[in-house]
């Protein structure tokens, strides 16, 4: 199950890291390589317009499942300055994994119990 998480979080993170040049330009991304301790503060100096841009992104790919302006919103601004790729990674697999729990659930109960 480790192997599966972690190739989820790769996925994730190659999927964010395009996202991130399409942000903020590949000519700016060329000499970095975009990686889980990566921050967006420090190394890639995100402005706040791109983080708006970066949440209306991850929101047409992955819809609702991932709420990207919530996360945030959970977060104190020195957390928000020192937050990496890695933690928004992370979070994008958990809220992954919550809203496929969540179907499977809502599945279930609309089938009803097997055999019945």
């Amino acid at each position: 199950m480790a192997a599966d998480a972690s190739t989820t979080e790769q996925r994730i993170l190659a999927q964010v890291s395009r996202m991130l040049v399409e942000i903020i330009g590949e000519e700016y991304v060329l000499d970095l390589d975009v990686d889980m301790d990566t921050s967006f503060t420090e190394d890639l100096e995100l402005e706040s317009i791109e983080f708006v841009t970066l949440s209306t992104r991850l929101a047409e790919y992955y819809g609702d499942a991932v709420d990207f302006v919530g996360f945030l919103a959970g977060k104190e601004v020195d957390e928000i300055i020192e937050m990496t790729v890695g933690e928004l990674v992370s979070y994008v697999a958990q809220s992954l994994s919550r809203s496929r729990a969540a179907a499977s659930a809502v599945a279930e109960s609309v089938a009803g119990p097997a055999g019945g």
